[in-house]
């Protein structure tokens, strides 16, 4: 098992969703629709990472996501549409000019994105992988 790199990919989770939460309270609409994205893509990553499952592109994440724990029967499909609906709406709102979500679109991504964490967070901690660092260093 990859545990440095599940808890690496599980903090930028945390960073992120954190993030999103800060943005949609000021109003920042697209990014925070960006940040929770990358919450829910950092942590499908860890949740990768527990199966050896290593993905370099935001395709290979969701495509693997579904193949590793969709498939499997490890994770239920309802997560797979929330992660490919979080990254269209995040292209949008990186990339569409002429797209505008509107505040209630933001807080439905911000409030998918801590869904999906907290279901990868019961996933690992169901598979005992300590989400917090024991002192593990880069090669454990």
């Amino acid at each position: 098992m990859r545990l440095y790199q599940i808890q690496t990919e599980w903090r930028q989770a945390q960073r992120a969703l954190r993030a999103a939460d800060l943005l949609q309270a000021h109003d920042l609409t697209d990014d925070a629709i960006s940040r929770a994205y990358y919450a829910m893509m950092h942590a499908a990553k860890a949740a990768l990472l527990f199966q050896e499952a290593i993905s370099e592109s935001h395709g290979a994440v969701r495509r693997l996501f579904g193949q590793v724990l969709i498939q499997t029967g490890e994770i239920e499909r309802e997560w797979a549409s929330l992660l490919t609906r979080a990254y269209d709406r995040r292209v949008i709102a990186d990339y569409g000019s002429d797209i505008v979500f509107d505040t209630e679109a933001m807080a439905q991504l911000v409030h998918d994105a801590h869904r999906f964490v907290e279901r990868i967070t019961r996933y690992l901690t169901a598979k005992d992988v300590p989400l917090q660092p024991g002192g593990e260093g880069p090669s454990a």
